[in-house]
């Protein structure tokens, strides 16, 4: 995790599914030990990744401190407010003027004030240009994405500043070069450009707004409307439609076009860049202007807009909030010079010996091979190839692979197991067999199976073994079945069924315990045999014994009966 980058992942919360990788336009994603990292030399911060991440793992770096530093500090501080915020708050603007004061802003203003002077500004190149294409700078996440992976058109961007850039300008012509200024609004691609021009200090999403105002204003309730908070210098008009797809268009034809002008609006980077695709731009014959967003429908759908509602409510909640006014100025008040760098990244050239040689390393040895499936969040297996070359990504993000990989590991066990093997289909057919379970249960067609390619597959199971219904019971119930020394003709079997997929696939596996069972007969019967016989020559040894005592007994009692007479006959001598 980075979390200096515009965007970041949580490393502990990336379950390895490449939907980013899937959803990234320029692959800026890098697969390390099943976790996916942002590469920050690649990134243009279109929020893609973001928005598509299923476990919220992909998150956007909080400024939220450095806006408040700005405000201890006791700067003048002003917020650049996006028009969007009228499709995303409910609040009029003057809760919305008197929240962010309370935030301890100095000032609101809107960015619209500057995308007026873009528009302006931009009109006027129109007008004067014979021919050419002319690509829109208000976008970051464009501008970004041109520089870095199509600088071929650079010198076709506008050369001016985007409206929060030109509207930081005249914030700062008004109120001072020492005061800071904080853009809010949808745009992830913002945090990059505050960096970079160095006009505007910060860049929050309404998001971060959000979390802001929970934490510090927890009642908003208590915070009353102010009918005297104004947006400063003053309100916008026709700048207001910026955010919706097409709007700047609009706002150059209510400026003034000649007819021969082309106005064109996109959005959605992939849109965009099939539009780019085999243009040579000298080639065009009249001039074309291209109005470019990244979020399909406009700014409306940038990733941070922070908001449950329809997208057509916000749009127009955007729509209603728009002011016109019936004389637009021909010449721009405010104009930013944009000098645009180009930071192309490089991508490593690979052979197509290398390439074909990484494929081979996930199973794709031929053409056909290379199913193009997009499992592993790239178009093609031969983009994977290359990704795999760069250190980027992992073989085992190549799901047919690991499949077949677990397949083989799979059945090179169940092949070299001693027990039958056996899985059936709802229909009661053989799915597969080991060849044990052939030898076991097939007898003289076990050849005839064998030499098959697929063996027993396809086969019923009732028309081989004798306990099929046993398999139609477990089908039936998804239980488990165990039987112990079952026994069919004159053979004996230990059987465990058990269900692979619910009602759809059981398994089997059986062992032949005819021998061990018969083995277990015969030494319980000489056990007994021994433990007959040892009885009997017991009991002749204790008859034995028995006998020998009674004879031992009578003759000690007969010594000691004549040895009492003896006694008896010495006293009466003595006596007399």
């Amino acid at each position: 995790m980075n979390s200096q980058n515009a965007v970041y992942t949580l490393s502990n919360e990336c379950h390895d599914c490449y939907r980013c990788i899937r959803e990234c336009p320029v692959k800026a994603i890098k697969i390390e030990n099943g976790h996916a990292s942002v590469i920050p030399e690649k990134c243009i911060a279109c929020g893609n990744c973001v928005k598509a991440c299923p476990s919220n793992a992909k998150r956007v770096r909080v400024d939220i401190d450095k806006a408040k530093n700005l405000i201890l500090a006791q700067k003048d501080v002003y917020v650049s407010l996006a028009p969007s915020w009228s499709g995303v708050f409910e609040y009029s603007p003057e809760k919305m003027i008197a929240l962010l004061k309370t935030l301890g802003f100095k000032g609101v203003s809107e960015t619209a004030l500057g995308a007026q002077e873009v528009s302006i500004k931009t009109a006027q190149m129109l007008n004067e240009a014979e021919k050419g294409l002319f690509i829109s700078s208000a976008c970051p996440v464009i501008v970004d994405f041109i520089r870095h992976y199509h600088p071929e058109f650079i010198k076709n961007i506008t050369p001016i500043g985007s409206p929060a850039m030109t509207h930081a300008r005249m914030l700062k012509d008004k109120y001072g070069e020492n005061i800071s200024i904080v853009f809010i609004g949808p745009c992830i691609g913002k945090k990059n450009e505050a960096r970079d021009s160095g006009l505007y200090d910060v860049a929050l999403t309404f998001e971060e707004l959000k979390v802001w105002m929970n934490d510090q204003i927890p009642e908003k309730s208590a915070i009353p409307e102010d009918s005297t908070y104004k947006f400063i210098p003053n309100s916008a008009y026709e700048g207001s439609l910026y955010p919706v797809d097409g709007g700047m268009n609009e706002t150059i034809r209510r400026i003034g076009i000649k007819k021969e002008v082309q106005l064109i609006d996109i959005s959605g980077l992939h849109s965009f860049e099939n539009a780019l695709k085999n243009l040579n731009p000298d080639k065009l014959e009249r001039v074309v202007f291209v109005e470019a967003l990244s979020c399909e429908g406009g700014c409306v759908g940038g990733p941070c807009i922070s908001t449950r509602k329809a997208g057509l409510s916000i749009i127009s909640n955007v729509l209603n909030n728009v002011k016109d006014r019936e004389i637009i100025p021909k010449t721009p008040a405010v104009v930013v010079p944009y000098a645009i760098q180009e930071k192309k990244v490089v991508s490593t050239p690979h052979s197509i010996e290398e390439i074909l040689k990484t494929l081979k390393k996930i199973g794709k040895h031929t053409v056909d091979d290379e199913l193009n499936c997009g499992g592993c969040g790239y178009a093609t297996c031969r983009d994977l190839a290359k990704a795999l070359l760069d250190g980027d990504a992992e073989a085992s993000m190549c799901v047919s692979y690991m499949r077949k990989t677990a397949m083989r590991k799979a059945a090179a066990l169940v092949r070299c197991m001693p027990a039958a093997v056996v899985m059936v289909d709802s229909n009661m057919n053989i799915i597969e067999a080991n060849d044990s379970f052939m030898r076991m249960f097939t007898g003289d067609m076990y050849e005839v199976f064998k030499a098959r390619p697929e063996g027993l597959a396809g086969a019923a199971i009732d028309r081989i073994v004798d306990f099929a219904e046993f398999f139609k019971t477990i089908l039936q119930s998804g239980k488990e079945l165990h039987k112990e020394r079952y026994a069919v003709k004159n053979r004996l079997y230990d059987i465990s069924i058990f269900t692979i997929e619910e009602n759809e696939i059981v398994g089997g596996v059986i062992t032949d315990v005819t021998q061990s069972e018969t083995n277990r007969e015969k030494i319980s019967q000489k056990a007994h045999e021994v433990i007959s016989k040892n009885i009997s020559i017991v009991q002749e040894i204790a008859c034995l014994l028995g006998e020998h005592m009674v004879e031992t007994e009578t003759l000690l009692s007969s010594i000691a009966n004549d040895f009492d007479d003896k006694e008896e006959e010495d006293n009466v001598k003595s006596e007399g």
